[in-house]
């Protein structure tokens, strides 16, 4: 488990912008299964891919058509939470961070880590805007 102050600044990236943290597996169970579209953001003390992943989904946002629902769990932090949305975007495997999109329940959009790491954020949140377009 990473301590707090390492990993506040971090959460704080996304849920200042609308982000739930969710930290329980009923929480995230209970986000990803609602109707509508929820973003689901595996957060990471990475530097070299959640440094560019945190500022790509906030870009990500700033478009006509967004995710009814956001939520993130932490990796190595809200280990059951972080399994359960694991667990919900297979066939993928784990990867820290992750970003999926889900449409009523199911899983329609993923970037894993190797989509992210090496990216500008810009590149991130163009992918993701184009998810939106499509599934929001």
């Amino acid at each position: 488990m990473y301590p707090a102050e390492i990993v506040k600044p971090m959460r704080d990236e996304l849920t200042a912008v609308g982000f739930d943290q969710c930290t329980t597996p009923e929480s995230v169970a209970s986000a990803i299964n609602q109707k509508g579209t929820t973003l689901v953001v595996v957060n990471s003390v990475c530097g070299c891919a959640a440094a560019n992943a945190r500022p790509g989904v906030r870009m990500s946002l700033d478009n006509d058509k967004t995710p009814a629902q956001l939520v993130t769990v932490f990796a190595g932090v809200d280990k059951e939470a972080t399994a359960e949305a694991r667990g919900l975007m297979v066939p993928f495997p784990p990867s820290s961070p992750s970003i999926a999109l889900f449409n009523n329940g199911e899983l329609v959009h993923m970037l894993e880590r190797h989509h992210i790491e090496g990216r500008p954020a810009d590149a991130i949140a163009e992918n993701l805007k184009e998810a939106y377009n499509a599934y929001c």
